[in-house]
Parts: structure tokens; C-alpha cells; sequence
């Protein structure tokens, strides 16, 4: 056996070894634990995946598998959540490699970080303690892309802010070293340097400056620190903004052989990609069998696979849903009498007579009901969020009928106010004078027997959709509706959708 065979059977041995001890402690990874391949590869100096294999490099695998085998466990689950989340291939959408790296490793890490299992326990660090705390202060919810936006508006060395940076696509490291040289030149001029020699780190290491107004900017030592606190594994087999210039740039090429290659490829990568969403799911589903003890060793991972997975129906896509077909009064220019043409034609020989109908057929909503959760378990942020979405909708004239039947009823456990609205214009006035009512306990069935009554008075004789704006955490009726229901959940914040029944209609806004 040639010492390449043997590096790969011992390889091959570790990484077995490694997805044993994960799936005894976490039996719901199965899906996600026998997707990838092993395959040694010698041009990254640790560990990376491409999405269809983990790529390690043999001695950097021996000599962590000697020193901290628990290290081994917590890289690749690392890795598979990349996956799962599908990090590398998003990573063409923004254009810093190293910020958009650093961003899904934080993302990644706090999930783990809060998973209870000591086969990928890691001593948590004062420095990701600090910064968990002041991103999710700022952020509320640890995703990829929110992580990265942060930075964007905050990286910075002395007055030289990276969203200031003239030069597009390039690296983060790349652009320090720009920083630095006009730092170092403007240490000639007063105003330059001022906010360099003012400015005060707190304790996550973001400095302040000394000028009133300005925003707090992450310092070049702070970075470097947080690349070397969560960077586990090698993202240079991720699909990035280079790889697609280099496509299109073949592509222009007459080369068919080539464009179809390339076809191929693209078609095979939304292909592994789909089935990482679908084991995403998977898992989801498995964490939710598992039980509330149990499930809550899993930690946050249940709820971001809940709002990676979650197919994000949007209020828009319901109101057409609900929309129905009927004659209004208004002209209709794209429509005309026929006979009136063809008599002018025969009367005049050159000259139809032309008279638009002066009904149209519309594609409106006539009646909607949309009640507003205003009870304690819904934040007064959250609260305003609803607000903002029902003014949206009420905002969109072009949506409904001249004459309307909209109620806005605002429930905790009973029903506190109704607002009739039967035109478009008194929407506006809605939406400016709004004040919320209630703030007890969560009950949705008094809203759904509130519109039973009306129904049997004769006050709603064509509801087609009832719009349930809140966090989920409450009874919910279990009969269905012979109308459309629709409960309306914050995106990225925990709620109650778990229990909302199969028979209603799930959306989102973003919170």
C-alpha cells in the first residue's frame, strides 16, 4: 500500500469516526450526515466542503484528530450548517469574500454555541460572549446576511469607512491596506488624524470616535481577532463573485462545448443546493419529533432551519388569492363596440366609430378582514410592524373596489375594537390614528366567532379572506373556515407557527 492509500484509509477512518460520534449524540443530523464525500485534497492547508464533499487536507486531520478530536466533531458540523444554510452558495451574491466568511462563521458558531452536546463542546470566550450580546442587541436575530450588512456600516480604520471605498470588489484585506496608506498620509493634516488618535475601543473592540455624529467602526486588530475566533474551516471552495465573471467571460467565447459545460454545471449546483434545503427540512421536521426536553438540547437550531426552510408566502400573493371578478363603473379604453366600428367604416369608409365601454371588468378585493394581535406576548415593536403592514395594505387603493367592506379588529383574548372602512380614503386616516387596544392573553377564536356573527347579520356577504397579524403564542380555532385564512408571522424572530392547524394559510413580513 502506497503512503497516499494509507493517508486516505486513515482519513477515510477519522472522518467515519467523526460522523459516528455525531450521530449517536444527534440522531436527527442522519439526512445530513450521509451526504457529503471524503476526499483528501492537498491545495487547502485545514478543511473545507464544496457542498458535495469535505476536502481535508491528511495533516492537518492527524494532527487535530491527535491534539482535540472534539475539534474534528464541531468543524464538520460546522460545515454541514454551512451547507444546510447554504452559505457557499450565496456567497456570489456579495461582493467581500472575507466579510461575507466571517459573517456565516458567526452565524454558524452561535447556533452551535447554543446546542447542549458535549461531543462539539467548546469553551465559550469572553470575546464571543461580548459580541453575541452586542450583535444580537443590534440584530435581534444571527443570520448570515444581517451579519454581514452590520459590518458593511461598520468596518473602518480612522476616517476611511469601508462603504466609502471607491474601489468595488475588492477583498477586505485587500482594502486595510488602503486604509492604512491614506491614514498614514493624512497624519500631516489635523483633521485626519483627530479621529485615529480620539477614538476609544468599548469592550467588543468597536471604536468610537471623537467627533460627535459618527458611527461606532470595528478597528483592523478587533477583525483580525474575530477571523481567528470562529474560522473553523477553508471557504475557498465556495462558489464566488469571481467564479461568475470567469463564466461569463467563457461564455462569450464560440466555444459550444464549453457554454454546455458550463450549463451542466450550474444545473447540477441548484440541484445539490435544492437538496440541501430539502435535508434542511428534514432535519427541522425530525427536531420538532423529538419533544421539548429533548428538542431543547438542539438549541437555536430548530427555529433558524424554521426560518430558512419556511416557503415565504407574502401578503401581496394572498390578496390575489382573494380577489375576485366584477363589472366596475369606469371607462375602459382597451375595449370598444364593434358594431359602432364597423358602421362607421361602412358609412364613412375610412372612419370607425369608436365609444369605450364605460364598465371594466376588475380584479379587486371587495371584502377582507384583518384583525391585529394586540395582546402582552406581542412586543411593542412587533406591534408596530403589523401597524406598518396593515397601512401598506391599506394603502393600495389599486387593490379594492370603490366601495369596500373592510373590518380592522384588534383582539387579545376577546375582541377590543372593529373599524368598519368602506372606502379606500379612510384608510389613510386609519393608519394615522391608530392606537392600540387590549394587551391581555392571546385567544384567536373570539375574531373568528366576532365574524361568524357578522356574517349571520348579513354585514359580510362575500368574505373571501380573513389576514391574522401575529406571534403565533395563542389558541387557535379548530374548525376551518370556508374562506381563506391567513395568520401573518414575523420572519426571523421565534413564534407560535407550530401549532397555527394545517387548514390556514402561512405568511410572512419582515420584522
Amino acid at each position: 500500500m502506497t503512503k497516499n492509500e494509507q493517508q486516505e484509509k486513515l482519513g477515510n477512518k477519522i472522518w467515519n469516526s467523526v460522523k459516528t460520534e455525531l450521530l449517536l449524540s444527534m440522531r436527527f443530523l442522519a439526512p445530513a450526515l450521509s451526504v457529503l464525500e471524503i476526499r483528501k485534497d492537498l491545495s487547502t492547508t485545514s478543511v473545507g466542503t464544496d457542498g458535495e464533499s469535505v476536502l481535508y487536507n491528511p495533516n492537518y486531520v492527524f494532527k487535530t484528530y491527535v491534539e482535540d478530536p472534539s475539534k474534528l466533531n464541531r468543524t464538520y458540523l460546522h460545515m454541514l450548517l454551512h451547507c444546510m444554510f447554504r452559505h457557499l452558495y450565496r456567497a456570489a451574491e456579495f461582493g467581500d469574500n472575507e466579510m461575507w466568511d466571517l459573517a456565516c462563521d458567526i452565524a454558524v458558531e452561535h447556533i452551535l454555541d447554543s446546542m447542549d452536546y458535549q461531543c462539539i463542546y467548546r469553551v465559550s470566550s469572553d470575546l464571543r460572549e461580548r459580541w453575541y450580546d452586542k450583535l444580537q442587541e443590534e440584530l435581534k436575530v444571527l443570520t448570515a446576511e444581517k451579519i454581514y450588512h452590520y459590518f458593511e456600516s461598520h468596518v473602518s480604520w480612522g476616517e476611511y469607512s469601508y462603504t466609502n471605498s471607491s474601489s468595488e470588489n475588492v477583498s477586505f484585506l485587500d482594502k486595510s491596506e488602503s486604509y492604512k496608506r491614506s491614514s498614514s498620509e493624512a497624519a500631516g493634516n489635523s483633521t485626519g488624524s483627530d479621529i485615529v488618535e480620539t477614538a476609544v475601543e468599548d469592550s467588543t473592540g468597536v471604536s468610537k470616535s471623537g467627533k460627535s455624529g459618527e458611527k461606532s467602526l470595528i478597528t483592523e486588530d478587533t477583525w483580525n481577532r474575530l477571523v481567528r475566533e470562529f474560522k473553523f474551516d477553508d471557504h475557498g471552495f465556495w462558489e464566488r463573485l469571481e467564479d461568475k465573471k470567469d463564466e461569463n467571460q467563457k461564455q462569450d467565447k464560440p466555444d459550444i462545448d464549453m457554454q454546455m459545460q458550463m450549463r451542466l454545471r450550474r444545473a447540477n449546483k441548484k440541484e445539490i443546493e435544492d437538496a440541501w434545503k430539502n435535508t434542511a427540512k428534514r432535519i427541522k421536521s425530525d427536531i420538532a419529533s423529538l419533544g421539548d426536553e429533548k428538542s431543547k438540547e438542539s438549541g437555536s437550531l430548530k427555529f433558524y432551519l424554521k426560518a430558512e426552510t419556511a416557503d415565504k408566502v407574502y401578503y401581496t400573493e394572498f390578496l390575489n388569492q382573494i380577489a375576485v371578478v366584477r363589472e366596475e363603473i369606469r371607462i375602459d379604453p382597451d375595449s370598444f363596440d364593434y358594431g359602432l366600428y364597423n358602421y362607421g367604416m361602412e358609412i364613412y369608409g375610412n372612419m370607425p366609430l369608436i365609444e369605450e365601454n364605460e364598465y371594466s371588468e376588475s380584479h379587486k378585493i371587495d371584502e377582507l378582514v384583518i384583525a391585529i394581535d394586540t395582546s402582552a406576548s406581542c412586543s411593542e415593536e412587533l406591534v408596530q410592524s403589523f401597524l406598518n403592514e396593515t397601512a401598506g395594505i391599506l394603502r393600495m387603493s389599486d387593490n379594492f373596489f370603490r366601495q369596500i367592506h373592510v373590518h380592522i379588529i384588534e383582539c387579545d383574548n376577546k375582541v377590543q375594537k372593529d373599524i368598519e372602512i368602506n372606502h379606500p380614503e379612510e384608510m389613510e386616516e386609519y393608519a394615522r390614528n391608530f392606537e392600540v387596544a387590549g394587551g391581555y392573553g392571546t385567544d384567536f377564536r373570539p375574531v373568528f366567532s366576532y365574524v361568524d356573527d357578522l356574517r349571520r347579520k348579513g354585514q359580510l356577504k362575500h368574505l373571501r379572506g380573513l389576514m391574522y397579524f401575529t406571534d403565533g403564542f395563542g389558541d387557535y380555532p379548530e374548525n376551518p373556515t370556508d374562506y381563506d385564512t391567513a395568520f401573518v408571522f414575523p420572519m426571523d424572530k421565534q413564534n407560535g407557527a407550530d401549532k397555527m392547524p394545517n387548514w390556514a394559510i402561512q405568511l410572512y413580513i419582515d420584522y
